[in-house]
């Protein structure tokens, strides 16, 4: 499978790739058995907060046990947020995390320099992209700042977020990302919100998330990269569908399937009963809300 052919596909094509994340080691069989049973296209990504601050153990794990459970032709393996700076604001060895996740087989990779400047994103980027290109696997990087309760702007109301456009990616500083930096897609902040991760907030609803759906379709006609959207649990659903004709070509899911697995585990004490709840659920979202079921065989050519 050509994973920059895939999601180039999905782009043209008017679909969308979901990428579900793995917190939780067990959540692997069940994602990638909804995903073949839907016959859609998934990602299966993991990033380094998933790691350190949840149960993913390491990316060679996820690695490992993504190996045994594949659905070829239906699934794909991703490294989600590498930061360069991290959420506690401590500088990350990114380049190394890259170079381990290419020895590892990920087919591929996100840096996140987002927390920098432009000059200092575009740098950051730049060296992962020649890495993770002369493997000849493609990387995603992010501009602009994707909300969530773990940030700065979590005393702000989210109407005054959405109506003031604050943080979201600018075109003329994407167009200059884009070029200057080498990424093949662009994870941009036009309005969702990323998953909470303070123990507090952890099993607490997202608030419902809106688009600008007139940036994407201008980030998109300015760039012509496929755009990526993280926080994509919580979003009303027709925004998400406007959102993927606009332009949007893949988008991250992970608060919608762990906290129904960490609720089942909570409540049962079964983690077989855990998964269940994450593959009923990840089914329901590839059917009825991401409408990606039965695609995997158009965007596989």
């Amino acid at each position: 499978m050509d994973t920059q052919k895939i999601v180039q596909n999905a782009l043209a094509a008017g679909y969308v790739v979901p990428a579900f994340n793995i917190p939780h080691l067990p959540m692997m069989e069940p994602i990638t058995r909804a995903v073949a049973d839907e016959k859609s296209i998934g990602m299966i990504q993991v990033a380094r907060l998933e790691w350190e601050k949840f149960e993913a153990e390491s990316l060679e794990k996820v690695a490992e046990l993504y190996g045994k459970y594949k659905k070829p032709g239906y699934t794909l393996l991703h490294l989600d947020h590498v930061p360069v700076v991290d959420e506690d604001h401590l500088e990350v060895d990114y380049l190394s995390i890259i170079r381990r996740a290419l020895k590892a087989g990920y087919q591929s990779v996100m840096v996140d320099g987002s927390r920098l400047p432009l000059e200092g994103n575009i740098a950051a980027t730049k060296a992962a992209a020649e890495i993770a290109h002369a493997a000849g696997v493609p990387i995603e990087a992010e501009l602009g700042a994707v909300m969530g309760h773990e940030t700065s702007q979590q005393s702000i109301p989210y109407e005054e977020i959405f109506a003031g456009k604050m943080g979201f990616t600018k075109v003329d500083e994407a167009v200059r990302f884009v070029k200057e930096s080498g990424c093949d897609w662009l994870s941009v902040a036009v309005g969702s919100v990323h998953g909470a991760i303070a123990d507090n907030l952890l099993d607490k609803k997202k608030p419902a998330a809106k688009l600008d759906i007139q940036r994407i379709a201008e980030l998109r006609s300015a760039l012509g990269i496929p755009l990526v959207l993280h926080g994509g649990s919580g979003i009303v659903e027709s925004y998400i569908t406007a959102g993927i004709k606009a332009g949007i070509a893949k988008i991250n899911v992970g608060t919608e399937l762990r906290q129904p697995y960490e609720r089942a585990l909570r409540e049962t004490g079964s983690v077989e009963a855990a998964q269940e709840s994450v593959y009923t659920r990840c089914r329901e979202l590839i059917r009825d809300f991401l409408h990606t079921a039965g695609n995997a065989e158009i965007l596989n050519k």
